[in-house]
């Protein structure tokens, strides 16, 4: 499969073994070394070193590993084991790279390729691509960095299919994000993957971000969340997720917006990045997706939920716009395992 999101559903990440002879699936490992960027390895820490939001299951474990007291930006940090520990943790993150004409540490190389090895799910931000292609991860894969350097990156390993155009991919076990912010929207992604959309969409409401950005990663997080804040759709846009089970048209809401239907366009743009229609289509495909993994609900129920009319409607929405009939999406979500 593949999307604008990236290519496979994330099936290969680990699920988890014995911390002692295996990657411990509930750990996050930071790999850190001179050179590394703070705001990335911030945001991880940010997302995955809090509790998660309550009733959402164990929360994540991190921990930092790295050759002893390294520099991050003006900061120094003292690791918590070397990296060797890396290959403990299910998931390892290498945050971005700061000099990317410069070749990254061979023993960090080493010890992101032997926790690969041992069966983490291994995750750059931004230019930490640079570290996985040197790895070998980036091989054969599709794979994103930040824009200003995708040329760069292409260039250095021609194994590597770089795509410039998307916020994240997820290839399964390797996945990577474009500049800065993108970190967050991989960070969520990966949150999403373990725990499901709803303590995805809490846990970016508790940040104040949104849980999906346009841009061309609608594959697993589709605009959860409304647009916030102090614009001309702030009190249309929850109106309209309240009522996701009704017939809307962009009369409807032009009407409860007070505006006409040009105007309510012009101003869905510069809010949304999208039009009136497409949006709550992204939105009744986003309550679909919950449906899905939290009730038992029919496809049929789901569909009249969520405004779709019939389940056909509901499948050919489903399928083009998240990559995977209602069904299958299901199974997927509903059976995938829990980080101990």
């Amino acid at each position: 499969m593949d999307t604008d999101a990236g290519t496979g559903t994330g099936s290969d990440a680990c699920t988890g073994t014995d911390a002692l002879t295996g990657p411990d699936a509930g750990t996050v490992a930071l790999a850190v070394t001179d050179g590394m960027l703070h705001f990335e390895l911030s945001v991880a820490y940010e997302v995955f070193g809090d509790s998660l939001p309550s009733g959402a299951g164990p929360d994540y474990h991190v921990v930092a590993c790295g050759p002893g007291a390294v520099r991050v930006g003006r900061f120094t940090l003292e690791p918590d084991y070397g990296l060797d520990h890396l290959r403990r943790a299910g998931t390892v993150i290498v945050p971005a790279w700061a000099d990317v004409d410069e070749d990254p540490p061979a023993g960090l190389v080493d010890a992101v390729r032997a926790a690969h090895e041992a069966g983490a799910r291994v995750v750059s931000f931004c230019t930490g691509a640079f570290v996985l292609a040197a790895a070998g991860l980036l091989d054969g894969r599709r794979a994103t960095t930040h824009w200003v350097h995708t040329e760069a990156l292409a260039a250095r390993y021609p194994r590597v299919e770089v795509d410039p155009d998307v916020l994240y991919v997820d290839n399964g076990s390797v996945l990577t994000s474009a500049g800065k912010a993108a970190a967050m929207d991989l960070c969520l992604h990966l949150v999403r993957l373990d725990h499901g959309s709803s303590t995805a969409n809490a846990l970016a409401r508790r940040l104040v971000v949104p849980p999906h950005r346009p841009g061309g990663q609608a594959q697993f997080v589709t605009t959860p969340v409304p647009a916030q804040g102090n614009h001309p759709l702030a009190e249309l846009l929850p109106w309209v997720s309240e009522r996701l089970d009704h017939p809307l048209t962009v009369e409807d809401l032009a009407r409860q917006a007070r505006m006409s239907s040009r105007h309510l366009g012009r101003h869905f743009r510069s809010v949304t990045g999208t039009t009136p229609l497409q949006w709550l289509l992204a939105q009744r495909i986003r309550h679909a997706q919950e449906l899905l993994e939290t009730t038992e609900d029919s496809v049929d129920a789901i569909a009249a939920a969520t405004g779709m009319g019939t389940a056909t409607t509901l499948r050919r929405h489903f399928n083009r716009a998240v990559g995977v009939p209602p069904d299958t999406y299901r199974r997927t979500f509903r059976s995938r395992p829990r980080p101990a």
